[in-house]
């Protein structure tokens, strides 16, 4: 079992900066994908970015890139996400999510993660 914990949330006006963390235990982090999802009030969750466990980044949504960074820290077992720019449409619950990485194929799906957080709130004000 893999628990994660993201925090990092708050309540920002547009064009701000928020960091996302989400702190991994249970299992050895280095092996494990990380992905960044988020999910606005009425709306399916979608992909934001995910790293490898190697630390190659897969790719950013087009809506967040330019303004959002995806980094990790295996010595911390921690994954983040740098919010820049923010916008009113960047509102949501941001979740973290894991899988084995040599089982992930495409981290673009959140059906592919087995392990997620309880998710942070982001609120961006116009």
């Amino acid at each position: 079992q893999v628990q994660l914990v993201e925090s990092g949330g708050g309540l920002v006006q547009a064009g701000g900066s928020l960091r996302l963390s989400c702190a991994a235990s249970g299992r050895t982090f280095s092996n494990y994908a990380m992905g960044w999802f988020r999910q606005a009030p009425g709306k399916e969750r979608e992909f934001v970015t995910a790293i490898r466990e190697t630390g190659f980044i897969i790719s950013y949504a087009n809506s967040v890139k330019g303004r959002f960074t995806i980094s990790r820290d295996n010595a911390k077992n921690t994954v983040y996400l740098q919010m820049n720019s923010l916008k009113p449409e960047d509102t949501a619950v941001y979740y973290c999510a894991a899988v084995q990485g040599e089982v992930a194929t495409n981290l673009r799906n959140q059906y592919e993660y087995d392990y997620w957080g309880q998710g942070t709130q982001v609120t961006v004000s116009s």
